[in-house]
């Protein structure tokens, strides 16, 4: 890759995008298949990223009762009653294996506010309104302020979340990995397309390798 595109794992940070319980538990009320096989990978970078002290962010989101900030494709279920990472429920939490403790909870007043819950040393939780983590957000801000150049990104449910966020992420000059074993719903066309603009496609090995060399 050339210096303009090749990924600095010394000003990495991880990004894991909704592998929240509703979108990831056999039977639960939004499962997105392939979401739970993904885990195991999500899990490893994690822990990866964590031993690191590398910054660390789970993008998730949060659907109030009335619908009010959902978005127009699925507005009409949750002001139906469908109760999809309803915040403070068990479904909206982020999957246990991706936790850095068994208690801890979102906080959602701080999360729908804006603001980033710290969830453990240079670990944190923030709430997006819509596919892009970076789509009336402060992430670029709080990438910023810790010199993060390049963005490793796994999570739930690649044709929406995940690539939304990518491309938006090229749009911001950030140098960009993805990690196709780490991350559900991924095709070879997608793939082939992030290619294109310059991501770099590393399976969960492939960036342990990486980072750790």
């Amino acid at each position: 890759m050339n210096e303009y595109i090749r990924p600095h794992r010394d000003s990495a940070a991880l990004l894991t995008i909704d592998t929240q319980n509703d979108f990831t538990l056999a039977g639960a009320p939004a499962e997105i298949e392939g979401t739970g096989e993904a885990v195991p990978q999500m899990q490893r970078l994690v822990e990866l990223f964590r031993t690191r002290q590398a910054p660390l962010v789970h993008v998730v989101r949060l659907y109030e009762a009335d619908g009010s900030n959902v978005d127009r494709c699925r507005r009409a279920d949750i002001e139906a009653g469908a109760a999809i990472v309803r915040p403070g429920t068990d479904g909206a939490e982020l999957v246990a294996e991706l936790k850095p403790s068994t208690d801890m909870r979102l906080d959602a007043d701080r999360l729908l506010n804006g603001g980033f819950q710290e969830i453990g040393p240079n670990e944190h939780v923030m709430y997006k309104p819509r596919w892009s983590a970076f789509h009336r957000t402060d992430l670029t801000d709080f990438l910023d302020t810790r010199s993060v150049d390049t963005i490793v990104v796994c999570g739930c449910n690649f044709p929406n979340c995940p690539r939304t966020t990518i491309y938006e992420a090229s749009e911001r000059d950030y140098r960009i990995v993805f990690v196709p074993d780490a991350t559900s719903g991924v095709y070879e066309r997608g793939v082939r397309e992030l290619e294109d603009i310059g991501v770099a496609i590393k399976e969960t090995e492939d960036v342990v390798d990486w980072m750790t060399e």
